[in-house]
This record gives C-alpha cells, sequence and structure tokens, in this order.
C-alpha cells in the first residue's frame, strides 16, 4: 500500500547462502576460541606441570595466600610450616612456587 511494488522485490533476499548465514558464526568462535580458550588451556599446562614439581624445601604460595616451606610431600597433600607450624594442604591450592631470590609481590 505505501510502498510500491519495485522497490518490494529488491528487498527481498532470497540469494542469501549458507555460507553467508554461517560464516560470522564462524568467525565469532575463532576469535573466542584464540582469544580465550587457547590462552586458558597454555596457563593450565603450565600451572598442572608446576604443582607436579614441587619438592621438599620449595616455598609455596596457596589459593588462601599462605606463604609457606614445604616439609612433606604426599600423593595428593603437602605438608608446609608457616611461621613454625605445619599444615597439611592439598597439592591442587598451590598458587605459585617461588625460587630463591623471589620477593613478595
Amino acid at each position: 500500500m505505501f510502498i510500491s511494488p519495485a522497490y518490494a522485490e529488491g528487498a527481498t533476499s532470497a540469494g542469501a547462502g549458507i555460507f553467508e548465514l554461517l560464516f560470522p558464526l564462524v568467525v565469532v568462535f575463532a576469535i573466542i576460541y584464540f582469544m580465550i580458550l587457547r590462552p586458558q588451556q597454555k596457563r593450565q599446562r603450565t600451572h598442572a606441570a608446576m604443582i607436579a614439581a614441587v619438592k621438599r624445601n620449595d616455598v609455596v604460595v596457596t589459593q588462601g595466600g599462605l606463604v609457606g616451606k614445604v616439609t612433606k610431600v604426599k600423593d595428593e597433600e603437602l605438608e608446609i610450616s608457616v611461621a613454625g607450624t605445619p599444615l597439611v594442604v592439598m597439592r591442587s591450592m598451590v598458587l605459585s612456587v617461588r625460587t630463591k631470590g623471589e620477593q613478595a609481590s
């Protein structure tokens, strides 16, 4: 009624293929993979290797913020000494392992 038939026919997109519909989704997934998922997987691998390499006399920082020296290493548990008090923590709760010359940040 308000639009002439000539303009109405040109507005239809009957020629839109499957490529035009899926291309934006593929691009968004690729961006998410390379910006978020891939770096996170790399970070998880390095953290798992660091936790597996914890040995006696290493200084560790737990996720709760405790800094202590490892006195015993068991399968899934570590015994750490914090100010002379022995504590048992799960190996998965270790946030980082400090080297000898590293200062608190």
